[in-house]
Formats: structure tokens, sequence, C-alpha cells
């Protein structure tokens, strides 16, 4: 069994050779670990079940929970949703590309290995120039969770990815030490008003600010 590759890369102006070599990675299916705006993540083709199947593997997670999405444009984003609540395009104006997960209704077109077939989609913009590079290049919104083994703490360095992960993806992108190990925020935006599912970098009251009204907590 091969150990996984490091390739250094600058996360805010990635080289184009290495931008080629991993959306070539992606868009055959295969899995590539690289930094986002929060942690080191899991980047797969998001419309690919079997690429989605390898990041549930490597993880060492169930399939039964969903995944986070993450994509470069509302082009990639209309793909995977079948409507937008009135809230997203406040938000989306506030918080993106940034760490805000908006939870919204899912296409037919959405995997359901990636919605756990709950009818919906977490989905996000990061603030990313590697990211959202490589979706683009790719041509796919890519998986976005992140790049640690289940239950243990997300990796935050290409070496705790590579400790956890050492043989489970032939990829990881080595763009430095994430400072901040806070993750994103996630928000259901799909049944009547805005909820909080997870506490992360946006603060419940910078949403209230933006929405103008108060939102529900956990």
């Amino acid at each position: 069994m091969q150990e996984c590759a490091r390739l250094p890369v600058n996360a805010s102006c990635p080289p184009l050779d290495a931008v080629r070599r991993a959306s070539s990675l992606i868009r055959f299916g295969q899995v590539v670990a690289g930094r986002t705006d929060t942690l080191y993540g899991l980047l797969a083709d998001a419309s690919d079940e079997a690429a989605v199947r390898r990041v549930f593997r490597a993880k060492g997670r169930p399939e039964s929970k969903p995944i986070l999405v993450l994509v470069d444009s509302r082009t990639q984003l209309a793909r995977l949703v079948r409507g937008f609540p009135p809230e997203f395009a406040v938000l989306a104006r506030a918080f993106w590309p940034g760490p805000l997960t908006m939870v919204l209704p899912a296409s037919d077109r959405a995997s359901p290995l990636v919605t756990a077939g709950l009818g919906t989609v977490a989905v996000r913009q990061p603030n990313s120039p590697l990211v959202r590079t490589l979706a683009r290049h790719a041509g796919r919104a890519l998986t976005g969770t992140s790049a640690n083994l289940s239950g243990r703490r997300g990796a935050r360095s290409a070496d705790e990815v590579v400790s956890q992960l050492r043989y489970r993806v032939p990829l990881v992108l080595d763009s430095g030490r994430v400072s901040k190990s806070d993750p994103s925020t996630i928000v259901d935006l799909t049944a009547g008003p805005p909820r909080i599912l997870r506490q992360g970098r946006v603060s419940q009251a910078a949403i209230e600010r933006a929405l103008s009204s108060r939102i529900v907590q956990p």
C-alpha cells in the first residue's frame, strides 16, 4: 500500500501544475486532501457516488451521515438545489465566500450519499482560492468534509492529515498550518425560520444582523 504523496501549494495563489494534477485526480474519482478556509478537507467529486464512497471509507464514517459540499459558483450550486429560500441571497451576500454553510432543498441531481437521503444539501462557497480553483478546473462541486478519521479532531496541517489518513488518500496539498480551527457555521434554511445546526466561525449575532431578524438555535 502506497503512502499518500505530498505537494507544497500556495493556497492563496495555487500554481497551475498543482491544480491540474489535483483536479485530474478529482475528475477520475479520487480523493484529494487540501486546505480550505476552515480546516483541511477531503475534496472529491460530489456528484460521483464512487468518489463519495471513497471519502466515507477514508474517514471511516457511516454513509448515513450527510457530507458538506463546496462550490465555486452559483452555476455549480444550481445543479444541486431545487430552490433558494429568501434568506439565501441575503446570507450569501454577507458571508460568501466564507465560513457559513447553508442547508438548502436538494435537487434530484444531488447524490443520495451527499444528502444521506434527507432531501437537503449543505453547501458553502469557501474563501479559499485553492478550493475554488480546483472546483472550477475539475468542473465539479466538491465534498468538503474534514480530513480526519471519524471521531478524531479535524486536521489543521498536512502533517496531521498524513498521520491520520496516511494510506487512504493519494495526494495531500500542503499549504501550511491553519491558524484558526473553528469549523464553518451551519444554518438550515429549509423549514420555517432559519436554525443554527452548528455554531462555528460566523456568530449567531452576525447572522441575525444580516437578516434583521432572530433565528433559532439548536
